[in-house]
């Protein structure tokens, strides 16, 4: 017998969780420090889980500290064909004793979940984020503890109040429901190196929903998502709900995409493998039970646009935390910006200043601001658009441009200014730490903002600097359909969940806003259900009667 069949449950109201500062002479700065030693001391083994099981297939990667390359903190074992083929069965298999659960049996091990992480395994994920993907201490805080924590602890709340919304009326006599059923498949979620708190909830939010998993982690960030299928082991999610199958992209893609029972794609990634993706589905839709469900957010080329009345210092400030924080690798960071010439010499004499200032190195050392790049395929990239710039007559390298992979990928921030506003920095991503900027004529700030709207494929996220009014309701109705995360008089980063419901449109992505019950209903299929408790035993109306 099922005690809750007798009850009403509430979901506790969430919080975002507060995020320690780490600073000088905290217990969490030692905690944390302790936690680095730890991991870098040792090496870690890890398996693909499929069903619950550990499988090793001896086919290895290699985890490295992308700020000491020759630093290896472990491997990861690779699944095949065979391996993919196992994790769909093991989703199907475990599939309708999870959808049977109660709604709220699921949500209590995913907020047991987000307790096990923001505590006893806080340092730890953190540290592992740190060494294994090159964030400093604030950074692997915001994500893969805090972010996560919300993302868990937000979206179980978001179910209660999806399953709770039904139709508004029912006549008399008729009884009007709604089912919020899972996909009929299972969900292949596809995270990104960059953080850890998208690729939990790649997977996370679809099982909440009572769909069953299989999350393939990127190839430069394999450690924190298998700490995290560990927290959700201790949490009590069933075996197969979730499957971990680190692997090959293009050879998980395709057997995943190929296969009858694909339910959904929650994706986090490039334009160009969606792009792939969303055409393999289109070629294979014929074959699958149901039309796939495809999410996805992908890239950006965010601006940061400033008018004339912007304050200085506060822009100053935007543009470098914006561009600059995790190496600029983020999908939100600011990459381009428009300085009104009024502005530009106080500006570049502000960047210029703060900028020396910024210290480069290991995320161990926690006075640094700034640390490495993820992998040598990315150095090659970002560094081959700083040496473009260098050589173009149209645009010049005013700040940073060095680099140098000797130790780790360490490739200085760099300000480009460019006298081209359709330069190749300002419309192709680079997803590094290169900022470009154009001048233009103050007098030209409508048709600046027209020029940004255009400028990019991208419409991720963006952000205007102004203290006039009237200049900020301007840029807002230009620039709506430039961003889908859009800030006024702050960075176009950060956004937090249960506050600012993340994604963008045109090239970015299907804007189903990551962080708000909107991305959840769209791991649920509805049907409506209609009672009767006195049909009519005559098929004859009223109307029909004789005169």
């Amino acid at each position: 017998m099922n005690l809750l069949n007798n009850a009403i449950l509430r979901i506790p109201m969430p919080v975002n969780e507060p995020i320690y500062s780490y600073a000088p002479g905290t217990a969490e700065r030692a905690a944390l420090k302790a936690a680095i030693k730890e991991v870098a001391a040792k090496k870690v083994d890890i398996p693909m889980i499929i069903g619950g099981r550990e499988i090793r297939t001896g086919k290895l990667g290699q985890i490295v500290m992308p700020h000491d390359h020759q630093h290896v903190l472990g491997t990861y074992h690779m699944g095949g064909e065979k391996e993919i083929n196992l994790a769909i069965e093991a989703a199907m298999a475990a599939k309708p004793a999870w959808a049977a659960l109660r709604w709220e049996e699921r949500a209590a091990i995913f907020l047991k979940a987000a307790e096990l992480l923001s505590g006893k395994y806080r340092y730890l994920m953190n540290a592992v984020s740190m060494l294994s993907t090159s964030k400093s201490a604030y950074q692997a805080e915001i994500d893969a503890a805090c972010e996560l924590i919300d993302f868990l602890r937000f979206n179980v709340y978001y179910a209660q109040q999806i399953y709770s919304d039904q139709p508004l009326y029912s006549p008399k006599g008729v009884w009007n429901f709604v089912q919020q059923r899972p996909l009929e498949g299972f969900v292949f979620a596809v995270a990104p190196f960059n953080f850890t708190a998208i690729a939990g909830n790649l997977a996370a939010s679809p099982a909440i929903m009572g769909n069953t998993v299989l999350l393939k982690p990127a190839s430069s960030c394999v450690y924190t998502p298998y700490l995290f299928m560990q927290i959700m082991k201790e949490a009590g999610l069933p075996d197969g709900v979730i499957n971990f199958i680190p692997g090959s992209g293009s050879m998980v893609g395709r057997i995943c995409l190929d296969h009858r029972d694909l339910g959904g794609i929650h994706f986090t990634g490039s334009t160009g493998v969606f792009h792939q993706m969303w055409q393999t589905v289109g070629t294979n839709i014929a074959k699958y039970k149901s039309y796939p469900r495809i999410v996805g957010e992908t890239g950006g080329k965010d601006f940061i646009f400033a008018h004339s009345s912007a304050n200085v210092d506060k822009l100053v400030t935007a543009i470098i935390r914006g561009a600059f924080e995790f190496q600029g690798q983020k999908c939100s960071a600011a990459s381009r910006g428009y300085i009104p010439a009024s502005l530009w010499p106080a500006v570049r004499k502000g960047l210029e200043t703060d900028m020396a200032k910024i210290k480069m190195g290991p995320t161990s050392d926690f006075r640094n601001f700034y640390n490495a790049v993820i992998d040598k395929s990315a150095f090659a990239t970002i560094t081959e658009f700083i040496d473009h710039a260098k050589k173009a007559k149209d645009a010049e390298v005013i700040i940073g441009g060095g680099y140098d992979d000797s130790k780790g990928y360490f490739i200085e921030p760099t300000v480009i200014l460019a006298e081209n506003p359709n330069f190749r920095t300002m419309e192709e991503e680079i997803f590094g730490p290169v900022m470009t900027l154009h001048v233009y004529d103050d007098a030209k700030y409508e048709e600046t903002l027209a020029i940004c709207d255009q400028t990019s494929i991208y419409a991720l996220t963006g952000a205007v600097f102004a203290t006039d009014r009237a200049a900020v309701s301007l840029a807002m109705s230009k620039l709506e359909n430039a961003a889908g995360n859009f800030y006024i008089n702050d960075k176009p980063t950060g956004a937090v969940v249960g506050q600012q419901p993340f994604g963008g449109a045109r090239a970015s992505g299907t804007n189903d806003k990551a962080g708000s019950y909107l991305n959840l209903l769209r791991w649920v299929s509805t049907r409506t259900i209609k009672e009767t408790f006195d049909a009519p035993e005559s098929f004859a109306y009223p109307f029909m009667d004789q005169e």
